[in-house]
Order: C-alpha cells, then structure tokens, then sequence
C-alpha cells in the first residue's frame, strides 16, 4: 500500500541504454594533444585579441618560462628570430614552423637578417660528443655553410629513415656490374667485349624508342676503373648530401642527371651508345662544389681548398678518360665506344638544378623563384630532346650502328 510497482524488464533495459549514451561521450578517451597545441595556449594568454602576433617583449618571456622544455640550440635560434623583428611583433606561424621543425622561407629571411649574434660556442667547440653525434657534426660541417642550419640540422636529424637512395643504387651497380663480369668473364673494359651492348639496360641509338635505356645504362659501366670511381664519389658525396637534404631532393637531382645525360647524348653524339652512372654522380658532385665555392667563407669543412682540387682532378681524369675511349678505334665496328657527353649533361643538372636544392636546406623549393626558373628550363629541354629523336634522325638522313 504507498508503494510505486516496480518497472518491467523492457523499461529498465530502456533507462539502463539512456543512462549509457549519456556516460558515453565522458567515457571515451580523448586523443593527445598535438605539440603544437600546448604553445597555441601559452602563445595565445599574450594575444587575447588572436591577432596571431605577440611583442618580441612578451615572447622573450614565454621563452624565459618554458626554457627548460626547449632544446638550448632551439632557443637561440627563437631568440635570434625576436632580435630580427624590425616592427617589435611575433608571428605565430613562424613560431609554430620552428616548434614542429618546419621552417618557412619567412623564417629563413627573418634569422638571416637578423642583427644579433649567437652568443654561445659552435658546435666544433662543444665537448663529450659520442661517435654518432661526431659523424653527424661532421657531415654538418661538411655540406652546410651556415651554423645555424648546422645547429639545426644536429639537433633534428634522427637517421629515420637512412640515406637509403645512395646506398641502394650503389649496391645495384656493384651487383650488374659482377653479374656481367662473371657473364662475359671480363671485368677491366667490359666495353670492349662483343655482346657487352647486346645488353638490355644499355643506351643504344637504334633503340632510343625503348625509353628505360635513357635510366637503366647507369647499371652498366665500361669496366672496373669506371665503376670504382662513380662508386667512390657517389658514397664519399651522394650520403652525406643525402643524410641532409633526404632522398627526395638528392635522388630528383641523381635521375635529373642521369635522364639529361642520355638526352645530351642523344642530340649531340647521336651514333654513340651510353653507359655508367656518371651524369647522375656528376650532377651531385658539381652542385656540392659550386655550393662550396659560392658560400666560401661559411663552409668550414677543412682542407676544403685541397680537397677541392683532389675531387676537381678525379673528375678530370674519369672525364679524359669517357673523352680518350669514345674515340678509340671500336672493338666492334661501326659501333663506337660509349659517348662522354652524359658527364656535360650531368654538370649542367648540378649547376643549376642542383645548386638551388642544396642552397635551400629545410626550405620549400617551390618558395624559391629559381628553382622555377631552371624547372622550366629542364623541362623545355627534355621536350626538345624527345622532338629531336622523334624527327632529327630521320630528317638528317643518319646512318647508325646496326642495333646490337
């Protein structure tokens, strides 16, 4: 008597699911945050207008209150950023690049007119280095001509992944190269054995049509002396260019080289096959020379001028060497010997589209108007290429070397 009758079965299963949706939401885990969130909210308590800008003045003060969560190379290159700011403010988009090691060109233009020197010791001065860190300043040293991109570039890099591009195609040029010594048992001048060109990755003439010859001859070189050298520059320059910039640019100014020289090849000594990975290394190679020479003073690499001059001689001498074959009398004539004009195509790629990549450490390369400019540049010839093999062998009437 007084008492309510207790809900049926269904109607407390009912109550029971409404009690559930509404724990739901609270129950469910909540992902991180992102890093970059954590600065918005210390960023934002100095810019309650969200004008996405603070005073230099407030954000030395973030930086003074959070300076044990910043790495010390890191903080240097905020408070050079501060010192640099002619109107007094901040942007947080430049602030954000920074934190998430994503530097934008105004960031780069902002610590490059800086007024302030850093203060603390270069990293050739610091102390208690393990033999990582060594080769990792080493290799700053070597490619990099400004120390903050140094520091930078010290403190970012992880080796996730690994200059994997450079190694594996040495590897594969290592592995043609003793398949086909032990195929046509003969390692020194390959070149001049009779079914060396019958080989299917090789540049020949009479099969330009087959368009991965104009990539695959650089699994194939003329012998062992020809391989040794391409091998030794490719690792002594290409990883180390490749442990900074990554195996984007490098491998983009490699292929470049390498699709420029069979095209130079094809349009300016048409009867002559090509072979060797000489116009990707020598791309890679004249880029980092021309790097060292138009910022001389930055680079501190030692001995540079010496070392300069021993890799100036090397590619000298293979080149001399591309030149005294191509125009030896041919062990299988009317084929003569592979052509030296893949090296001139691999220079051209290094000076100019090579030489904006490595000038550009971290930056966005489409940012750069240069590198737009010899983009155009490569793609006009490219087309120009494909036209000629298409029309100039038949319009100039050419007589070729039968196909192997």
């Amino acid at each position: 008597m007084g008492e309510h009758p207790s809900p049926g079965p269904a109607v407390a299963a009912c109550a029971e699911a409404e009690r559930i949706e509404e724990l739901e939401p609270e129950a469910e885990e909540r992902p991180p945050p992102a890093p970059e969130d954590h600065w918005k909210v210390l960023f934002d308590q100095f810019d309650p207008g969200k004008t996405g800008y603070i005073s230099t003045g407030k954000f030395r003060s973030l930086l003074e209150s959070h300076s044990s969560k910043l790495d010390p190379h890191k903080r240097e290159v905020l408070l050079a950023l501060a010192d640099s700011q002619a109107n007094g403010q901040i942007c947080y988009q430049d602030f954000v690049n920074l934190m998430s090691n994503k530097r934008s060109n105004s960031f780069r233009q902002a610590i490059l007119q800086g007024n302030r020197r850093l203060c603390s010791k270069a990293l050739l001065e610091e102390k208690g280095l393990n033999l990582s860190q060594r080769l990792i300043r080493h290799v700053a040293y070597e490619t990099l001509p400004r120390e903050i991109d140094r520091k930078w570039y010290y403190d970012s890099y992880t080796c996730c992944p690994p200059p994997w591009f450079m190694i594996t195609v040495t590897l594969l040029e290592v592995a043609f190269f003793l398949y086909n010594g032990v195929s046509l048992d003969q390692f020194v001048l390959q070149v001049t054995h009779p079914r060396y060109l019958k080989n299917s990755l090789v540049y020949h003439p009479q099969l330009r049509a087959q368009a991965w010859r104009y990539l695959t001859y650089i699994f194939m070189h003329a012998g062992i002396e020809h391989l040794g050298l391409n091998v030794v520059l490719q690792l002594l320059v290409g990883v180390p260019l490749e442990m900074v910039h990554g195996a984007t640019r490098i491998g983009l100014v490699y292929v470049a080289g390498v699709v420029a020289g069979s095209l130079a090849v094809s349009v300016a000594d048409m009867t002559a096959p090509v072979v060797g990975s000489s116009g990707g290394v020598y791309a890679l190679v004249s880029a980092h020379l021309a790097n060292i020479v138009m910022n001389w003073s930055g680079m501190k690499c030692q001995f540079k001028l010496l070392r300069m001059a021993v890799a100036l001689i090397c590619m000298s001498m293979e080149f001399g060497r591309a030149v005294w074959l191509r125009f030896h009398p041919s062990a299988y004539p009317p084929c003569p010997h592979p052509s030296f004009v893949a090296h001139l195509g691999g220079v051209a790629v290094g000076i100019t589209l090579g030489v904006v990549v490595l000038r550009n450490y971290e930056q966005r390369l489409q940012d750069q108007s240069l590198w737009w400019i010899f983009v155009a540049m490569y793609t006009v010839f490219v087309l120009f290429a494909v036209f000629w093999n298409i029309f100039a062998y038949t319009l100039l009437d050419l007589k070729l070397p039968p196909p192997p």
